[in-house]
């Protein structure tokens, strides 16, 4: 899909949503792109967050929600967000209903108009689940991206039934494994895991976490591969198209890869990839190592850095 395609299709599943709200819920769900305090957020905790709530919403305005979330996430990551969003059920059952946990609290919002020549984004979001995309004219500049899950896995008699992020910590276990004992030596930072991913619901993220573990330029093949596919798996939460885009920009960068805590399987556990602009982090820290936390951002670029930067230099030099 080429990159006018992508945003004349977030523009026109955004305009169907904005139609399909009645003027309370537009009120709540749309908001300017100035207010960086609104539009610069990540919160993936069941707390208080800014938007229209799905639950509230028609079954039209709700499928229009979702509609919008497709066109930010390629086939398999709307699979697995699916999967996270359906996690609120399970949580709620394993509670007692204690909190009130609902596949409903979810919520859209919109900045800045779709319909105008200006950027504009927009965010879907609820517990373990928060995707942010900007968009200025043909150019889409997405993240952060994430998505978690609790519980991690559900199984039956040692099957699995459910285990939205298996990925995300299989192909990273193979790095581990593909290191080597000098590899992993370096890798392993510390042999106890953070209580969360280092960024953190903040509205940016640190360029570098030190220490910055074992460089990609120090693999061999086997488990450079591995660390390739690793990235690439992050990166291909995106629509094809951002995702080759983020791949062409990280292509002259080193990357590092590091683990906090044990190997040991359902034991707490931390992992991160740092490149040029990139940090992709990875947490299953509650006390079973069954509560799971991943997020694609770009520290120099989240929620439209980048295409802002730019447009704004422009409006600069036309100025002058």
């Amino acid at each position: 899909m080429a990159s006018d395609d992508l945003a004349a299709g977030m523009h026109s599943a955004a305009l169907v949503l904005l139609a399909g709200l009645d003027e309370e819920q537009r009120s709540l769900a749309v908001h300017p792109f100035t207010d960086a305090d609104a539009r610069q957020w990540l919160e993936y905790r069941p707390e208080y967050r800014p938007g229209a709530c799905l639950a509230d919403l028609s079954v039209a305005a709700r499928k229009a929600a979702h509609r919008l979330l497709i066109t930010g996430l390629s086939e398999h990551a709307y699979a697995q967000a699916m999967a996270i969003v359906s996690l609120e059920e399970t949580l709620d059952r394993i509670e007692g209903g204690q909190r009130n946990r609902h596949s409903g609290d979810y919520w859209i919002s919109v900045f800045g108009d779709p319909g105008g020549d200006g950027p504009w984004s927009w965010r879907f979001e609820g517990h373990h689940l928060s995707v942010s995309m900007t968009v200025l004219g043909e150019t889409v500049s997405p993240a952060p991206v994430f998505l978690g899950a609790n519980p991690a896995w559900v199984s039956y008699a040692g099957r699995t039934v459910s285990r939205p992020l298996a990925p995300e910590e299989d192909l990273a276990r193979a790095l581990l494994d593909a290191l080597g004992p000098a590899g992993r030596s370096i890798a392993i930072v510390s042999g106890q895991a953070p209580f969360d991913i280092r960024s953190g619901p903040r509205p940016s993220a640190p360029e570098r976490i030190e220490p910055l573990g074992v460089a990609a330029s120090r693999l061999g093949p086997g488990a450079r591969a591995m660390l390739d596919a690793l990235v690439a798996l992050y990166l291909d939460r995106l629509p094809a198209e951002l995702a080759a885009a983020e791949r062409a920009r990280l292509s002259a960068g080193e990357l590092h890869f590091a683990w906090e805590g044990p190997v040991t399987p359902r034991t707490r556990h931390y992992y991160r990839v740092q490149g040029e602009d990139l940090l992709i982090e990875y947490d299953n820290t509650s006390d079973d190592g069954n509560h799971a936390h991943t997020v694609l951002r770009r520290p120099r670029a989240d929620f439209g850095g980048d295409v802002l930067a730019a447009h704004y230099r422009r409006a600069h030099a036309q100025a002058d």
